[in-house]
């Protein structure tokens, strides 16, 4: 038990390594809330646009949601981040996690809004054009949040899952929670830095999880 608290819970270094822990720990919640709001921003943005039956957009949308979707985070991180010097243009690792993480939760939020604005039956469509109401307050007023309602809980642990993602910014040297610890862990030989960091994420993503699990409760096989 003695060896088990000096390896995971070794006090001097917890008390040496805490600061840059928490540094760690503020540079994740910044990066998954930027991811969080532009990528749910761009996927509302991209599914209005498809309503609008513009058959090439609507071809261009449906690629680019694809290939986000099949391929793997890590690999386009490593591409842009090292590919991207060889033609001239350099960007921040911060920058390139941020933007393969928007990109990839903007494309499934396409998708799952896209869903959820095809469940709105027709019929309302209708009723409220028949009213006076325009194409685009008809999205606004009586199709979005009926959609936004229905959306919620599988948008909100798509969102979950991919904000997680942030520890891939160790690879490309962000110092978020996981570098940090990591660099301690090879600087002290000793591993509580990573049970730190695993606090930390806990601390980070347990109120998120929860959230999630109340809003699918919440809405479940509820429609507007």
């Amino acid at each position: 038990m003695e060896r088990f608290v000096d390896t995971f819970f070794n006090a001097s270094v917890i008390a040496s390594t805490w600061p840059k822990i928490l540094s760690g720990m503020l540079i994740t919640v910044e990066l998954a809330l930027s991811v969080v709001v532009t990528g749910l921003a761009f996927g509302l943005f991209l599914a209005l646009i498809r309503t609008a039956q513009i058959r090439l957009l609507n071809a261009a949308i449906v690629v680019f949601v694809d290939v986000l979707r099949a391929l793997p985070p890590l690999v386009m991180v490593l591409i842009i981040y090292f590919g991207l010097p060889n033609v001239g243009l350099t960007l921040p690792s911060f920058a390139v996690l941020w933007l393969v993480l928007a990109a990839v939760l903007a494309a499934f939020a396409e998708e799952i809004f896209w869903a959820g604005i095809l469940s709105v039956r027709r019929g309302q469509w209708d009723a409220a054009r028949s009213t006076g109401l325009t194409f685009p307050d008809t999205l606004a007023f009586v199709v979005l949040p009926q959609t936004i309602r229905m959306v919620l809980p599988p948008l909100v642990n798509r969102t979950i899952a991919i904000t997680k993602n942030t520890a891939l910014g160790t690879v490309i040297g962000v110092p978020e929670l996981l570098n940090q610890a990591t660099t301690a862990v090879s600087f002290l030989s000793n591993a509580t830095p990573l049970m730190l960091a695993a606090i930390g994420y806990l601390i980070i993503f347990v109120p998120v999880v929860l959230f999630g699990s109340w809003l699918e409760q919440r809405f479940a096989f509820r429609k507007a």
